[in-house]
C-alpha cells in the first residue's frame, strides 16, 4: 500500500466533516463570540491546509474513499482528482479570507440584527456543502451537497431581515428550489436509464442508452446546473439577489455558488456526455449570450454591486465557452479561468463593501473623490478591476488568451463567434470597470450634484424600510457603533447637500482592509504562478477528457478489464 496515497484517502472526508463539526461547536459557543470566531477560523485554516495536501496528492492519480468501506457503486464515493482538489483549495482559501473580512467588519455582536450564533455556524455549513459537492463521486450526493450549501445560503442572504433582503431571498429560494427539482428529475431519469448514480459507472453505461434519451437527460441536467451557474437565459435572478446581501455574504456567494454549478457542468459534460454535439452547440450559443448580454447589463448599471453582479454573470460565459469546446485546451483554459474568477470576483465584492463603508452608498451617482481621499481603497479596487478586464500580463488576460487560442484551434463557425464575443466582452468589462473608477474614484467631489438633506436617499438597496440608518447591517466581530469604526453620518462619498459641503473621511477598518488586501495579493499570485497553474489545469483537462483515470480510480480497473476478469 502506498503510504502517501493512504494519507490522502484518509484526509478526503475532512473538508466536509470539519466544517460540520465546527458548525456544531460554533452553535454551542454562541454565548462566547470570541471563542466562536477562533473555532470558525481554525476550522477553515485546517480545511485549506488539507485541501493543499489533496492537490499535491492528486497530481499523480485520483484518490478515492468509499464511505463505510462499502464498495462502489453501492456506497457513497468521495473522489479527489485534479479538478475537484483545485476547486476545493481555491474555494476554501477564498472562504477563509472572506470570513476574516466578515470578522473585520466589527458589528456581529449586535445580536438584535445579525446574531453571531446564526452567522458562524451557517457559514461553516455552507463551506461543508461546497466541499461535499466538489468531492462527490455520486450524482445524488452531489445533489445533497447543493442542498446543504443552498439551505445555508438562504439564511445568509436574509441576515439583517430588511425588506429588500427578504424579497431578494424569496426570489433566490424560489429559483433554486425550481433548479433543485429539475436536478432531482434528472437524477430519476439517469437512474431509470442506467440503474446507478455512481458517476464512474454512469459514464460506462450511458453509451448503451438510446441517443435521444441521452440528449433528454443531458439537457435536463444542463438546465438544472445552468440555473445554479447563472447561464443566460437562466441568470436573471442573480443581479437582483446578490446586491442586497451584506458585503461578506455577497463576496462568498460571488466566489463560490455559481462556480459549483460550473463545476457540475464540467464534470457531467466531460465524464457522462463527452460526445454530444447538439448539447455542445447549445452550450456555445448560451456562452456567447451570457458573455455579451451580461457585459451590456454591467455597463448600463450605476450601482457598483449591480455592475459586479452583471460582470459575474458575463464571465460565467467564458467558463462555459471552454467547456463547450470539449477539447483538452478548452477545458484546461476554463478551469484556469474558474480559479482566477473565484478569487478576483470575491475580491471586488469585498472592495464594494469597503466603498459602501466609506462612502455610505455604492451608487456611482452619489460617490466621488474616493481615490484622493483613500488611495489605499483606490489601489484595492484598481488591481482586481483591471485583472477582471483582462489587462496583460494579469491572470485574467492569461485565462482569456487560453480560451481564445482554444477557440481558434477548434475553427468552427460557432467557435469563431465565441472568440469575437470573448474579445468584445473583455472590452465591455474594462469599460464597466473604468466607468466605476472614473465616477466613484477619480471624479472630484465638487462635480456631484447638490441635494437637499430631506431629499437624499441613503443606500436604497438595504435600508428602504429603515431610512434613518445610514449604514448596512454588517457581520463581523466587534460592537456596532464602537471605537474608531463607528459612523458619524459623515460619509466621504455621499452626494453633497446644500447644508453640508465638507464631510469628515472615515478610516478604512483594519480587519476588512487586511483581508481584502490579502485577496488582492492572492489574485496577483495567480499571475506569478500562472505557468505551473496552467500546466496543472491542462493535466486536469487531459484526465477529464480521457475519462479513464477517473473510472479506473473508482473501480480499480477499467470496464474492459472487469469484463475480461
Amino acid at each position: 500500500m502506498n503510504p502517501a496515497g493512504s494519507l490522502v484517502e484518509s484526509l478526503l472526508p475532512l473538508p466536509v466533516l470539519l466544517p460540520l463539526l465546527g458548525a456544531g461547536a460554533a452553535l454551542v459557543l454562541a454565548g462566547r463570540p470570541r471563542v466562536q470566531r477562533w473555532v470558525s477560523v481554525g476550522v477553515l485554516v485546517a480545511v485549506v491546509a488539507i485541501s493543499a495536501v489533496l492537490v499535491a496528492g492528486a497530481a499523480d492519480r485520483p484518490h478515492v474513499l468509499t464511505v463505510g468501506s462499502w464498495p462502489a457503486p453501492i456506497g457513497i464515493t468521495l473522489v479527489a482528482d485534479q479538478l475537484s482538489t483545485i476547486m476545493l483549495l481555491t474555494s476554501m482559501t477564498v472562504t477563509l479570507l472572506v470570513l476574516l473580512y466578515a470578522i473585520g467588519q466589527g458589528t456581529s455582536d449586535d445580536e438584535t440584527r445579525t446574531p453571531v450564533s446564526i452567522f458562524h455556524p451557517t457559514y461553516l455549513v455552507l463551506a461543508a456543502g461546497v466541499a461535499n459537492a466538489f468531492l462527490s463521486g455520486d450524482l445524488f450526493n452531489l445533489y445533497v451537497g447543493f442542498e446543504v450549501l443552498l439551505m445555508a445560503s438562504y439564511v445568509l442572504l436574509t441576515l439583517g431581515g430588511t425588506r429588500s433582503r427578504v424579497r431578494a431571498g424569496l426570489t433566490y429560494v424560489v429559483v433554486n428550489v425550481v433548479s433543485s427539482l429539475i436536478f432531482l428529475i434528472g437524477i430519476a431519469l439517469v437512474y431509470a436509464a442506467v440503474g446507478t448514480l455512481n458517476l464512474a459507472q454512469i459514464s460506462e453505461r450511458m453509451a448503451a442508452v438510446d441517443p435521444g434519451t441521452q440528449l433528454a437527460i443531458h439537457l435536463v441536467l444542463l438546465t438544472a446546473f445552468g440555473i445554479k451557474a447563472a447561464v443566460f437565459p437562466l441568470s436573471a435572478w442573480l443581479p437582483d439577489s446578490y446586491p442586497t446581501a451584506a458585503a461578506p455574504v455577497t463576496a462568498v456567494f460571488a466566489g463560490l455558488l455559481t462556480k459549483v454549478g460550473v463545476y457540475s457542468i464540467i464534470r457531467t459534460q466531460t465524464l457522462l456526455f463527452p460526445d454530444d454535439p447538439v448539447a455542445e452547440d447549445i452550450l456555445m450559443i448560451a456562452a456567447l449570450a451570457t458573455m455579451v448580454i451580461g457585459a451590456l447589463g454591467a455597463i448600463a448599471q450605476d450601482d457598483v454591486k449591480r455592475v459586479l453582479s452583471f460582470t459575474l454573470v458575463s464571465h460565467i460565459g467564458y467558463m462555459i465557452f471552454g467547456v463547450a469546446l470539449a477539447t483538452p485546451a478548452g477545458v484546461g483554459a476554463a478551469i484556469f479561468y474558474v480559479v482566477h474568477h473565484i478569487t478576483v470576483q470575491a475580491t471586488l465584492f469585498c472592495v464594494a463593501g469597503l466603498v459602501e463603508r466609506v462612502g455610505g452608498s455604492t451608487s456611482t451617482t452619489r460617490l466621488a473623490g474616493l481615490a484622493a481621499a483613500s488611495p489605499l481603497l483606490a489601489v484595492l479596487y484598481f488591481v482586481p478591476a483591471i485583472n477582471l478586464g483582462g489587462i496583460p500580463p494579469l491572470s485574467g488576460f492569461i485565462g482569456k488568451l487560453g480560451l481564445v487560442e482554444a477557440g481558434v484551434q477548434d475553427g468552427s463557425v460557432l467557435a469563431w463567434f465565441l472568440v469575437g464575443g470573448a474579445v468584445l466582452t473583455s472590452l465591455l468589462t474594462l469599460y464597466a470597470m473604468a466607468k466605476v473608477w472614473v465616477l466613484a474614484f477619480w471624479r472630484p467631489r465638487d462635480q456631484l450634484p447638490v441635494e437637499h438633506p430631506e431629499d437624499a436617499e441613503f443606500n436604497d438597496l438595504d435600508h428602504e424600510d429603515d431610512p434613518d440608518r445610514r449604514f448596512p447591517v454588517m457581520i463581523g466581530a466587534g460592537r456596532a457603533g464602537s471605537g474608531e469604526e463607528s459612523y458619524s453620518g459623515a460619509f466621504l462619498g455621499a452626494a453633497r447637500t446644500a447644508s453640508d459641503d465638507e464631510r469628515v473621511p472615515v478610516a478604512l477598518p483594519r480587519g476588512m482592509t487586511v483581508a481584502t488586501g490579502t485577496l488582492v495579493a492572492v489574485g496577483l499570485a495567480l499571475t506569478l504562478v500562472a505557468g505551473p497553474l496552467y500546466s496543472l489545469t491542462d493535466r486536469a483537462a487531459a484526465d477529464l477528457t480521457a475519462r479513464t483515470p477517473y473510472v479506473t480510480a473508482v473501480f480499480g480497473q477499467t470496464v474492459d478489464e472487469r469484463v475480461t476478469r
